[in-house]
């Protein structure tokens, strides 16, 4: 998706370079793409003298089995056309055209995939491929993205016949068109391009994941059934039964918790939490979106110089909200059950448990994206599946080990985040350690080092350049942005504002009124300044901002997006927040929450697999855009909803069976258990992107040591 980013730059620097052709230039480079127009019938007329020397590509004294089949399916075809047969015609007409629109970025013409590859005759199979066009070139276009304006038009021929043959073929039709030699840089056909009806056969993966997602798809079934017709109550249900049950999962996902007010409630993180989710969500649509074929790409270009366009361009503050609220609860709820084991952390069990909420959503994730994807769809754009099924046969483990934050070549690079927090989290117990044991002094150090951190960022941009607005960006500018040592102040924002409420519990702050609109009207500022602060670069004719600039917005308004993050929540819980508050503490967040880590592995499969599926060109609007955004994030609901009922809970559920479970007295034991589910269940009722609520509740209030 990175790459998409930087190919939009690019061809906006062309939009608005010097280097334009005139109109006189451009001229009679677009007359000669005119005369390409009806390419297939071209391509027809051509056939009609084709012979052996034609297709001698490699050795012309001695062609290959594979030319000599080629040459005899070409020399079928050719008779098949002129006797007007059915599928020679179909051949024909599943080309694409020269599309109109070129000058408005209108780069594809998609022809007809599925009637190209549904053709047989006898041994004749129909294959789609794209022949590759740099416009540019042929309307005397120079400048930094010349290659990047390309146009695709599909082509159909029989499977026997390579790239090279066709190429050869397509060389002597243009000679003829265009009455010059067209070399292969401007306008071929590449083997990766071309698909055909043969599906790849399954291999041992595809069916280890169709097995693994049947046997647990049938394990939840029939614990379902049981739970439904043999137990009139949950409580006479066995333990491992309930784990399994969709009725039973169901039931937990759905509840809706009422409170009372409380200072130990926070109940507003669950519509922060899904209000963020929907932001990322929304951005990666918007990347998906512009990644598929469009009528008018230059106009995608020209939304960029919008101001609404800087929600999608200045999205990454969603993840930092994450961060603020994964910190704060890593504090707050792992420093309340200290108190309650007299200081003591089981570290490898909260370790053991976080890696049973993570690892198993990833690893299937990893199996459903690579193998499944491509069983799932077809179409012009979706040559081989997963996108990044390349390099998750490479680099699979590093998403395992969530290292794949510092590297370029991702698999899964949405989960980037997961990495970052998951390293955030490996180093909590001695953060939380030294706060429970040193208190504010420890805190002192925490606050300093927040602030290093902050000038790290700085010194960094300013030394190597590194730019995040859009026509200045590049791939190592990424490494600022997933790198943990970049990006770990939110949470270690988010981490001292939960021990400021831990130290806080239970007190109410009495805050005038000009305090409370102070504080409002500095925090609204601070989330508009970041969003839009930096929109005047936007625009592809101003300059882009120094590098002092952009050190400047990036490093302030990472820390400033973390604070107002904080007042949020904090006028909220104390009463505050006045319609704020009545919005995220709505109970009909909770089911979305409980639901979010899901919901956030899962909706990129579903972007891509609805963007690259296409069949014709779209045409790129805002209202488009949200029609195809509410349909995919549907979807990813109903898929969420499935597998987390099919994997998520199960694994989950099973975390019940390896918890250190202590013995005491019935009344110690009512203490102990209904204490932490009063005072913080309410506030844990749902799933971080990667659960650290529950992760909180369960290991330090079940660590206490014997």
């Amino acid at each position: 998706m990175f790459k998409l980013v930087v190919c939009i730059s690019l061809c906006g620097i062309v939009l608005t370079s010097a280097a334009q052709p005139q109109e006189g230039d451009v001229l009679p480079g677009y007359h000669n793409l005119k005369k390409l127009r009806p390419l297939g019938t071209e391509f027809a007329e051509y056939f009609h003298n084709v012979t052996l020397s034609d297709l001698e590509v490699r050795d012309p004294r001695l062609p290959s089995q594979q030319d000599l089949l080629c040459l005899r399916h070409m020399t079928q075809l050719t008779l098949s056309l002129v006797s007007g047969e059915f599928w020679a015609l179909k051949m024909i007409d599943s080309w694409g055209l020269i599309p109109s629109g070129i000058l408005t970025g209108n780069q594809n013409d998609l022809g007809n995939f599925d009637e190209c590859l549904s053709i047989t005759k006898d041994s004749i199979r129909g294959k789609y491929c794209f022949l590759e066009t740099t416009v540019s070139k042929i309307l005397g276009v120079n400048g930094a993205a010349a290659e990047f304006w390309k146009l695709r038009v599909a082509t159909c021929f029989p499977a026997s016949c390579s790239a090279s043959h066709m190429n050869k073929f397509l060389s002597q039709m243009t000679q003829r068109v265009f009455n010059v030699s067209i070399p292969s840089t401007v306008m071929s056909i590449s083997d990766s391009t071309c698909q055909t009806s043969e599906r790849e056969p399954w291999d041992g993966l595809t069916i280890f994941t169709i097995v693994l997602l049947s046997i647990m798809g049938s394990i939840v079934a029939l614990c379902t059934v049981y739970d439904y017709f043999s137990c009139h109550t949950q409580n006479q249900l066995p333990a491992m039964v309930k784990v399994f049950s969709a009725r039973a999962n169901s039931r937990a996902l759905f509840r809706i918790v009422e409170t009372k007010p409380s200072s130990n409630v926070i109940d507003c993180l669950h519509g922060i939490r899904c209000m963020s989710l929907v932001w990322v969500v929304f951005c990666h649509e918007q990347g998906y979106f512009l990644s598929s074929a469009y009528l008018n790409f230059f106009d995608i270009l020209r939304w960029v110089e919008y101001p609404s366009s800087s929600i999608y361009l200045h999205g990454f503050f969603s993840v930092d909200s994450f961060f603020v609220i994964g910190g704060l609860l890593v504090a707050l709820i792992s420093l309340r059950m200290m108190d309650k084991s007299k200081g003591k952390l089981n570290v490898p069990l909260m370790y053991l448990h976080r890696l049973i909420r993570i690892l198993p959503n990833v690893a299937v994730a990893m199996l459903i994206y690579t193998k499944l994807m491509g069983l799932m769809a077809d179409g012009p754009l979706f040559k081989g599946g997963y996108s990044g099924k390349e390099v998750c046969g490479k680099y699979w483990y590093r998403t395992l080990l969530f290292v794949n934050n510092y590297f370029l070549e991702r698999c899964l690079p949405h989960t980037w985040y997961l990495c970052v927090d998951v390293q955030l989290f490996l180093i909590s117990p001695i953060l939380l350690i030294s706060l429970h044991k040193w208190g504010k002094k420890a805190a002192a150090v925490i606050v300093v080092a927040i602030g290093l951190l902050a000038a790290l960022l700085f010194g960094s941009m300013m030394i190597h350049h590194y730019s995040l607005v859009l026509k200045n960006t590049n791939e190592e500018s990424q490494r600022l942005y997933t790198s943990t040592h970049y990006h770990c102040t939110p949470w270690l924002i988010g981490f001292m504002f939960g021990y400021f409420l831990y130290l806080n519990q239970g007190k109410k702050f009495r805050l005038n009124w000009l305090a409370v609109w102070s504080g409002w009207i500095l925090c609204l500022a601070m989330i508009f300044t970041s969003i839009f602060a930096i929109y005047p670069a936007a625009k592809w004719t101003t300059p882009a901002p120094s590098s002092l600039e952009e050190a400047s917005y990036y490093t302030f308004t990472r820390l400033g997006w973390s604070l107002a993050i904080c007042w949020v929540i904090f006028a909220c819980m104390q009463g505050y927040g006045g319609l704020a508050n009545s919005f995220l503490s709505s109970p009909l967040w909770q089911p979305l929450s409980r639901l979010s880590y899901s919901v956030y592995i899962w909706h990129v499969f579903m972007q891509e697999l609805n963007a690259r599926r296409t069949r014709t060109n779209a045409y790129y609007s805002d209202y488009n855009m949200m029609l195809k955004f509410w349909s995919d994030i549907g979807f990813t609901f109903l898929l969420s909803y499935l597998l987390y009922l099919i994997i998520e809970a199960p694994f989950n559920g099973l975390d019940i069976f390896i918890r250190p479970q202590r013995k005491a007295p019935p009344t110690m034991k009512t203490q102990t258990n209904s204490e932490p589910t009063q005072e913080i269940q309410n506030i844990e009722d749902g799933s971080n992107i990667t659960e650290e609520l529950k992760d909180c509740d369960t290991v330090p209030t079940n660590s206490v040591s014997k």
